[in-house]
């Protein structure tokens, strides 16, 4: 009775929804994941009997690879919901890539598959419901859940539990989150850390770095952010005229707006100001990185790091990925989505936004940062995949 009131709702809110689908597929982000999710336009189902594997995002979409890797390609079946998480599985299944499509249309999409692999809190109730009802072993994993959204969890408790009786073994990210998920209704959790930590990008090319420069990487900003980094720079300058900026914005619909900001602030400290697309260099005082899959190249010449996502209460980003280099960060203190990351990162310095201009100004105060590797957390659902492949 549930599922079918559920449905029922659910159609309603995707009927009442259509008209907006027009509207809004003239924004870039949603140009193509719209019609894809709500109309099935160009989103064929996957192929049958294959391991499912659901992402959000582009970060989410990146951090499954080594997970991936395990496996032969021919069984991968991926699905995600932005169009930048889209780009990012097509590049490692580039057949086997899909939109997933608004809930109530999963009954007619969905294939059997083997198993149902959900990345971290996408915890959709009938992408459960079908995967399972038509035959796949289904597993949350990453799962996590902060201390801003434990709240509403909660307060939403009961349904949560018709969600979690659908799912056969979960992996979390750690203790608090095992107990967390296990108050809502999870069975069979097991603490494996996070996958991100097993899934740290490498460089994919050498940057020419301007000789002699202090290069600062302002990585994954947000609105809000990058105000306050371009004061701080200014003020490092001030002490080092060698420094350059390089900011990445986390999305690449902020590229322009962004652009702006830094061209403005250019002219007005009489600095030179470039887009990275245009020109691939790295000689101008501000920089601005509008290309996606740089950032990672961008950390690998950096001397020092401001990570946004945490002066504004986004969340935070995977701090892992700068520290691999062993170069001084500064974030935020609201990175409540990366608690253990952030936890496994000797020297990370956590800063308000208010407090950001005069920690950046005298970068030698600052401490490099040093990664803690744990063990290896895809080996366990490496092997209960493979169990399930076997039989």
């Amino acid at each position: 009775m549930f599922t079918t009131l559920y449905t029922l709702s659910a159609g309603l809110l995707w009927l009442a929804a259509l008209p907006v689908v027009p509207l809004l597929i003239f924004r870039r982000k949603y140009r193509h994941s719209l019609p894809a999710r709500f109309l099935l336009w160009r989103n064929p189902p996957l192929k049958s009997d294959g391991l499912w594997f659901h992402v959000c995002s582009f970060g989410e979409a990146r951090a499954i690879r080594p997970l991936l890797e395990r496996f032969d390609p021919g069984l991968l079946r991926l699905s995600t919901t932005t169009q930048t998480g889209y780009e990012a599985c097509r590049e490692r299944v580039p057949e086997q890539s899909r939109y997933l499509p608004f809930e109530p249309l999963l009954w007619f999409w969905t294939r059997p598959q083997k198993a149902l692999v959900v990345m971290e809190a996408e915890l959709w109730y009938l992408l459960f419901h079908v995967a399972k009802a038509r035959g796949a072993r289904t597993f949350l994993i990453n799962a996590r859940i902060s201390d801003r959204s434990w709240p509403s969890y909660r307060r939403f408790a009961r349904f949560y539990r018709r969600i979690f009786a659908r799912i056969d073994r979960v992996y979390a990210q750690t203790e608090r989150d095992r107990e967390r998920l296990e108050a809502l209704g999870a069975r069979n959790v097991r603490v494996t850390g996070n996958l991100k930590f097993a899934g740290i990008p490498r460089p994919t090319r050498r940057l020419s770095k301007p000789e002699g420069a202090y290069l600062v990487c302002g990585a994954s900003t947000h609105e809000g952010e990058e105000g306050a980094i371009l004061e701080g720079f200014r003020l490092l300058k001030s002490h080092r005229p060698e420094a350059k900026l390089l900011m990445v914005p986390r999305h690449p619909e902020r590229f322009d707006r962004v652009a702006r900001l830094m061209e403005g602030y250019a002219k007005l400290q009489g600095w030179s100001f470039s887009r990275f697309s245009e020109s691939e260099s790295l000689e101008a005082d501000l920089v601005l990185m509008d290309r996606m899959g740089e950032l990672v190249n961008g950390y690998a010449v950096s001397d020092l790091v401001v990570l946004g996502g945490a002066f504004e209460p986004v969340g935070g980003h995977n701090a892992a990925e700068a520290a691999q280099f062993g170069m001084p960060i500064l974030t935020g203190p609201h990175g409540f989505n990366q608690r253990e990351i952030f936890a496994g990162i000797e020297g990370l310095k956590i800063v308000e936004k208010e407090e950001l201009p005069g920690a950046m100004e005298y970068p030698a105060l600052l401490e490099p940062t040093k990664l803690k590797i744990p063990g290896d957390p895809l080996a366990p659902i490496v092997e209960e995949l493979y169990n399930v492949l076997q039989g």
